[in-house]
Parts: structure tokens; C-alpha cells; sequence
């Protein structure tokens, strides 16, 4: 469902994730652990299109999330390569354009005619020889059009085009619209690749008003799966911090994604509301394929069926919770002494 190859986020000196590669498949539960500063909200970021990375690539569902190329695109590729064409042809005949449309036209102390300038730059070039003309601009066109492709082929996924292709996530410092209810928040996220349009908005058509009363529907479902069937109308700003991060989970959910990331979703929580999180996350995990970062390794342990281990940026381990147990590596970077690791 997700597959991380060869991945690297750079920032100037400094390394933030270094050549990791893993794989996570459809259902599974896979958790990201390490130390503060391990590069793990880095990686989470690389992979949802917040940050571009500088080596290595992502493939969700088994496609690389890449912008897609539309009609539009096209038509800014043609766009592109006509004006580079023709400005090509313009600097190629400067010289004489300004010699014969401008110099010659030019008296002192009069207004300037800028119409008759544009007609006598049209009658230039049209007493010009085709095939002289042709070569600079086809040149140009050319490597406006090259030039036009590379800048789309470069261009930053961004996270929208990553929650396109099925992945949304979480974030480590909740962002929710704390003015809105938790139910508007929900459904917010509801209105990502619905299918409403400008006209049906508009004119308030019975297409729009039956998704509206669909959303509404699956918005109360979403809230009900993470426990916050009662708190629909509260402003997420009156939820405790604990409801907070679920109702974040409910909005990421509401996008219906094949791949759910999820930034340290206990974090600030009691023991209570992280059983009551567990619960949550087990449900999750038999609709979509679910990867999170975590620092209670009662909580990883209890969810997990593989957990991947970053120290430093860089993959020290990766396997079952009974595998990375028992690593030492793991063991000296992060889970403690031997005794510590019995414990968990």
C-alpha cells in the first residue's frame, strides 16, 4: 500500500532522513519509532508532500504521487513554447525593429504613436523571408517547451496531491478549525474529490443537497467510530485535548484514505484516553492501512504489527515487536536497558 525507496530529506548541511526503505502492506499497522530528533515527523512529511525529498521517491497503492498531467498542463506547455518562440524571433530582429519602427517614426516634442508602432511591426516581419523567421522560432519554441516540462516535472507534490491519491495524516501539534464544530471539521474534510462542481453549488440542485445529506451521515459515523458521538456540535475549541486529536483523526478519515499517518495521536493523554486510543486505532486498522509515530511503546507493542526504528535520520532496524525487542542497536538507541525493555 505504501513504499518508501531509497528516501532522503536534505536541508542545506543538515540531514533529516537518510536512504530509508520500507514497504507497508494493505491492513497492516506499522509504527515509526526513535528518539527526539530522529527524523520521524521529517519522513512523515516527505512522504505526505509537505516537504519535496532530496533523494529517493514514494509510491502510494503502488503509483508514484506525482502532479497529474491535465489539459491544462498541456495548454501551459504550448502557452509557453509560442511566446519563447516568438520572443526568440523578437531579439533575433531587435535591432532593426528599433531602426525601422521606432528611430524612423520618432519626432521631437511629439506624443509617441504606439498604434502605428505595433502595425509597423507587423509590417516588418511581414516583409521579412519565412524560412529566415522559422528556424529561431521553432529554437525557441523548443526550449520554452523543454523548459516548461522540466519546471512541471519539478514541481513540489504538494499534500493535496498525495490525499488525491489516498494518504492523509495527522499532525504532532493539532490543527483543527477551532471555531467550527467538531462535526464542521469532519466535514471539511468530506468535501475533498466529492464531485460537486460550481453550477450544482450555485443553482442548489438536488445532487448537491443528496451529498450534503450523505455527508452529514458519514460525518456523524466518523465521529461516532473515534468516540465523539455526543460532542458534534461542540466547537473543537471546548473538546479536551484528549478529543482534540481524535476529532483530527474523524477529519483525516472524512478524506477517505487508503493510507492514514498519524503523528504521535497519544500524545498529552492519560492512560485512560490512550486504552480508549488503542481501541480506536484497532478499529481504523481494519478499514485503512494505518502508520504512526509513537513514543509509548505500550502503545506501539499493543498495535504494531511491524515498527521501523530511525536514529539520527538513519533505518537502524525494522521488524516485528518482538523482533526490535530483542535488537540491541534498538536496545542502546532508544528502548533502554535490558531490564527496561522486559517491562514494556
Amino acid at each position: 500500500m505504501l513504499k518508501v525507496k531509497n528516501l532522503s530529506l536534505r536541508f542545506g548541511g543538515l540531514t533529516a532522513v537518510s536512504d530509508v526503505s520500507f514497504c507497508v502492506e494493505e491492513g497492516e499497522t506499522f509504527a515509526v519509532i526513535g528518539p527526539n530528533g530522529a527524523g520521524k515527523t521529517s519522513l512523515f512529511n516527505a512522504i505526505s508532500g509537505v516537504y519535496r525529498p532530496t533523494a529517493g521517491e514514494v509510491l502510494i497503492a503502488g503509483s508514484k504521487s506525482r502532479l497529474p498531467f491535465t489539459m491544462s498542463t498541456v495548454l501551459t506547455v504550448f502557452v509557453s513554447a509560442l511566446l519563447t518562440g516568438c520572443a526568440a524571433v523578437l531579439i533575433l530582429n531587435l535591432t532593426a525593429l528599433w531602426d525601422a519602427v521606432i528611430i524612423n517614426k520618432f519626432i521631437y516634442d511629439a506624443a509617441f504613436d504606439w498604434v502605428d508602432c505595433f502595425w509597423g511591426s507587423v509590417a516588418y516581419f511581414s516583409a521579412q523571408n519565412t524560412s529566415f523567421m522559422a528556424l529561431p522560432f521553432l529554437s525557441g519554441s523548443i526550449v520554452g517547451g523543454l523548459a516548461a516540462l522540466k519546471i512541471f516535472s519539478s514541481t513540489r507534490v504538494g499534500p493535496e496531491v498525495c490525499c488525491s491519491f489516498g494518504l492523509t495524516r495527522t499532525f504532532q501539534n493539532v490543527r483543527l478549525f477551532k471555531d467550527l464544530s467538531a462535526l464542521d471539521n469532519v466535514l471539511i474534510g468530506l468535501q475533498n474529490g466529492r464531485g460537486l462542481n460550481f453550477f450544482s453549488s450555485l443553482f442548489h440542485l438536488p445532487s448537491l443537497r443528496k451529498q450534503e445529506a450523505a455527508n452529514y451521515k458519514k460525518a456523524l459515523e466518523l465521529l461516532a467510530l473515534v468516540g465523539l458521538g455526543l460532542d458534534a456540535e461542540r466547537l473543537a475549541t471546548q473538546l479536551p485535548y484528549g478529543s482534540q486529536r481524535k476529532l483530527e483523526i474523524a477529519r483525516a478519515l472524512a478524506c477517505n484514505p487508503k493510507v492514514l499517518l498519524l503523528d504521535e495521536p497519544a500524545a498529552g493523554m492519560n492512560t485512560t484516553e490512550k486504552l480508549a486510543l488503542v481501541a480506536i486505532i484497532k478499529r481504523i486498522g481494519a478499514l485503512v492501512t494505518v502508520i504512526l509515530i509513537e513514543h509509548d511503546m505500550q502503545v506501539v507493542m499493543g498495535i504494531a504489527n511491524r515498527i521501523l526504528v530511525l536514529d539520527y535520520g538513519s533505518q537502524i532496524a525494522l521488524g516485528t515487536p518482538a523482533e526490535i525487542c530483542v535488537n540491541q542497536a534498538v536496545i542502546n538507541a532508544y528502548l533502554g536497558t535490558s531490564s527496561e525493555v522486559a517491562s514494556v
